[in-house]
């Protein structure tokens, strides 16, 4: 949906005169309607144009997602940026040299209470070793997030004690899928594809940024302790 003032802008805009080049067409604004039978016979000055970018479908694209847009060429999960669960960004590299858990979240599933339990116990015991979790709620799986980031930090906080970051909700499949998600996924591939399969797939991160591991959503966090150990032991 367009807002006033960009509706207001649109309505002056004519096509005439008209300047076209081979990658993308000028428009320009008037007042009134001209009629090319009464222009004069005599040249005129050029007026500026409006728009001197090529009109792409993607030039009236409104995002759907809350994530900030992709790198181009990232290098680690330290090239993104993401939302925190109050809208700010947050710059991924802030979290140079800590081992990261990075988990989509989920408050009404199966693995709800089991995977909470299990990744606050393990923040607690080694979060002073460098160990951080991201949390990042997604809706995409049974509808089984339908809260809001308000109402998912509460529960989080009061039924489980967690004391990890929970960021912005997030889709991580499909093509408003987050950037750190498409990264996350074409950095490690799952057993049946990259696509995220359930809640609480989770991905290993080491202390240069580089996913070292991916599980999947029922593979328990105790269970990883083992890997986790040898990134933060390095």
């Amino acid at each position: 949906m367009f807002c006033t003032s960009t509706r207001n802008l649109f309505s002056t805009i004519t096509k005439l005169p008209l300047a076209a080049s081979s990658s993308s067409f000028h428009f320009f604004s008037t007042n009134c309607p001209i009629s090319v039978s009464s222009l004069p016979n005599k040249s005129f000055s050029k007026p500026k144009p409006i728009f001197t970018t090529p009109l792409t479908p993607s030039f009236f694209a409104l995002r759907t997602n809350h994530t900030m847009a992709s790198p181009s060429n990232p290098q680690s999960i330290y090239d993104f940026t993401v939302k925190d669960a109050k809208g700010k960004d947050v710059n991924l590299g802030d979290y140079k040299g800590k081992v990261l858990i990075i988990v989509n979240v989920a408050s009404q599933c199966g693995l709800t209470n089991s995977n909470y339990t299990e990744l606050s116990q393990l923040y607690e015991k080694y979060k002073q070793k460098g160990l951080e979790i991201l949390a990042f709620p997604c809706n995409q799986f049974g509808a089984q997030e339908p809260g809001s980031v308000e109402e998912i930090q509460d529960f989080v906080c009061t039924r489980f004690k967690a004391e990890f970051p929970v960021f912005d909700k997030v889709d991580v499949n499909g093509a408003n899928a987050a950037p750190i998600y498409k990264y996350l996924k074409s950095s490690k591939g799952g057993l049946f594809g990259d696509g995220i399969k359930w809640n609480f797939s989770k991905f290993l991160v080491d202390k240069n940024g580089n996913v070292v591991e991916r599980y999947a959503p029922t593979t328990s966090p105790l269970s990883i302790e083992k890997d986790l150990l040898k990134l933060l032991d390095a």
